[in-house]
């Protein structure tokens, strides 16, 4: 099948994913479309809480395998949305644009995560029925956007339990489908919030009573913003932390007793985030709370045929500072998608019908140069 038909018929499809409303936890009406459109192109699609597993025709559970993800939840639409977010007008489209239909696909998701969605199909439609050096998994996974307990979290601890991969290997590598103008993204940097409270002794202001919890917190809140983490990531930098929320006080004449600061950090591959909440609590009188100790940092694995692939096509790499289901897999990974990440999240979403195409292009040739890479290579590249 060449790149215009799987071009025309990803935008289609990306379109009716759009008109189907996906939000975090409610994505199951998006999935069964998903399921009924893969089984029509005569893929044998199955839905697991609401995420979607598709193997290739010559899928070995005993071989090495790569995973394709992409994820079908988005996030709520933005209130001031210039057209409705899952069936806009594209004659306001082209007022605001410059470009109509045939241009331009808009909507709710349409560029996080719905470009990286199609094209990944579209490429494991022109590879599903091919003989390959390494079995083909696709993935589109669930609850991405809130780091929910049944998108890839779930399908990574109870891999053996979904049907036809019961006894299968993990896979060895992965593409992260999200929007980088298909960079290759070979780090990215993980998420921990901590919830920090001070606790003083409440008292009258006019009489000098109490200990105030919130010169407490200043003093942590100093104390944090002055803290060096002394290992440098080569990829990435330092890691990094702000403080970005305070709360305190009842009464403009009481002494808090209590002040709630929360931290925001972004670990980098040189911590673990266990080790960055003991580290600040040891500097710390206010105690701290992680919110998720699981949202680690993740890179691409040193020599890997992923990273040699990347510099064969000379496609330009960076560090990711935004988190992905990356975080959630144990496996060699880059993250790659058509779309821009600077849309996501906002009003009037977006991608380009030829963001899409130059999508499917391009994870066409790094799959081919990859499996031609592992395929000269076998007992190179082995993994456990």
């Amino acid at each position: 099948m060449d790149i215009e038909t799987l071009t025309s018929d990803a935008v289609e499809f990306l379109r009716e994913i759009v008109a189907i409303p996906s939000i975090s936890f409610r994505e199951g009406d998006v999935s069964a479309f998903i399921v009924w459109k893969l089984q029509e192109w005569g893929l044998p699609a199955v839905a697991v809480k609401n995420n979607i597993i598709v193997r290739n025709r010559n899928f070995d559970p005993a071989g090495r395998i790569f995973m394709l993800n992409a994820h079908i939840d988005t996030v709520p639409a933005n209130e001031d949305y210039s057209f409705d977010p899952c069936k806009p007008d594209y004659e306001k489209v082209r007022e605001i644009f410059g470009s109509g239909k045939e241009d331009i696909v808009c909507g709710l998701g349409s560029n996080d995560d719905g470009g990286s969605v199609v094209s990944l199909c579209s490429v494991f439609r022109h590879f599903y029925d091919k003989d390959l050096p390494c079995s083909l998994l696709l993935v589109l996974s669930c609850e991405e956007e809130r780091s929910g307990p049944d998108g890839m979290t779930w399908i990574w601890e109870h891999y053996n339990e979904i049907p036809g991969l019961e006894t299968a290997s993990r896979p060895s590598w992965a593409i992260v489908g999200e929007p980088t103008g298909m960079k290759a993204a070979t780090s990215e940097r993980g998420l921990l919030v901590i919830d920090a409270e001070a606790e003083g002794v409440s008292g009258h202001a006019a009489n000098g009573e109490g200990v105030n919890a919130l010169y407490i917190a200043l003093d942590d809140i100093m104390r944090l913003r002055n803290y060096e983490f002394g290992k440098v990531s080569p990829a990435m930098g330092k890691v990094r932390l702000n403080v970005t929320q305070i709360e305190a006080g009842t009464a403009h004449n009481v002494i808090p007793d209590k002040c709630r600061f929360t931290v925001d950090i972004r670990p980098t591959e040189m911590y673990g985030n266990q080790e960055i909440l003991d580290s600040l609590q040891a500097v710390c009188k206010s105690r701290l709370r992680a919110r998720n100790l699981r949202n680690r940092s993740s890179a691409t694995r040193p020599g890997s045929p992923l990273t040699e692939c990347v510099r064969a096509l000379g496609i330009e790499t960076y560090s990711s500072p935004t988190t992905s289901d990356w975080l959630r897999i144990d496996c060699d990974a880059v993250k790659m998608g058509p779309g821009e990440s600077a849309r996501s999240h906002k009003k009037d979403e977006y991608i380009t019908v030829r963001e899409i195409s130059e999508g499917i292009s391009g994870y066409m040739s790094f799959l081919s140069e990859f499996f031609s890479i592992i395929g000269k290579h076998p007992d190179s590249f082995r993994t456990k």
